[in-house]
């Protein structure tokens, strides 16, 4: 009988341990983007996007201050539609693609909010690591195609480009970058 009694406490554990699992998405690359704005002149914006990420990311169902996000990007994917500026970009003079191929931000800290989690983490930009925070919406579930289970999140946050390194005309070129993210996951 005590055999009996530990072996379903035993199965019990193991059945509550794995329901406690964060659940792992992996990005769904046809529904993801990073785009960004920044000011001209003071008079109009220039926009762009990187065209290669990477984004990987947890919940845990049963502790919403428990999932844990990635974003990596090869910064020479960087596109703002025209191929000078895209050159000049990511030469030494701002990105330096060569000598700092990654754009990447991992999470430290998450906590849930209405709509989403507040986000903190270390950002990675130009060989310079700072401590961001941002809200990131979302969260809902779809089951498309059948058997395929995604959740979608958005964030758009604000950085200073000059507390990165990337310091070159800051003054005709805003100092401040709006970068808007979307991405799917789909759960693996």
């Amino acid at each position: 009988m005590r055999l009996l009694v530990y072996g379903v406490v035993l199965a019990s554990s193991a059945l509550i341990a794995a329901a406690s699992r964060a659940e792992d998405y992996a990005l769904d690359d046809t529904h993801a983007g990073v785009n960004f704005k920044i000011s001209h002149l003071g008079l109009s914006w220039t926009y762009g996007r990187f065209n290669d990420l990477a984004v990987a990311f947890s919940i845990d169902p049963t502790n919403p201050a428990n999932p844990a996000f990635a974003l990596n990007i090869k910064s020479d994917s960087l596109d703002t539609n025209n191929k000078q500026r895209d050159d000049h970009l990511r030469g030494p003079d701002f990105f330096n693609t060569k000598q700092f191929p990654q754009i990447a931000f991992k999470s430290t800290a998450v906590k849930a909010i209405d709509g989403g989690y507040e986000v903190t983490g270390d950002f990675s930009l130009r060989g310079v690591t700072k401590s961001i925070a941002f809200p990131l919406k979302g969260g809902r579930t779809a089951e498309f195609p059948k058997g395929v289970f995604r959740t979608v999140f958005v964030t758009e946050l604000g950085i200073k480009r000059s507390e990165f390194g990337l310091e070159k005309m800051v003054g005709p070129i805003g100092d401040e970058v709006f970068i808007s993210i979307s991405f799917e996951g789909v759960k693996k």
